[in-house]
């Protein structure tokens, strides 16, 4: 628990967005696979399933997304360097 006190202010806030995306699109998920399935059991399965894949693939995404930024304001707005570099 002390590591996660320990996070960046960025990091701690990618995974509150991380969680509240995740609760949004098991709800989602759920209606849905209801709508497709008429099976409670079978929607909650996957509801559960596929956003949970979902919510580690898009904190990952932000992580790259945020780490590309750093490097472009590093390298004064020029993205052929960021990537380069």
């Amino acid at each position: 628990m002390s590591r996660l006190r320990q996070l960046r202010p960025e990091t701690s806030r990618m995974l509150l967005k991380t969680g509240s995306y995740y609760l949004m699109h098991i709800m989602v998920a759920a209606m849905v696979a209801y709508l497709v399935t008429g099976n409670l059991i079978a929607s909650l399965t996957l509801s559960l399933l596929e956003p949970t894949v979902q919510a580690f693939a898009y904190f990952f995404h932000e992580k790259a997304w945020s780490r590309a930024a750093s490097r472009q304001s590093q390298t004064g707005g020029n993205p052929a360097v960021a990537v380069a570099g």
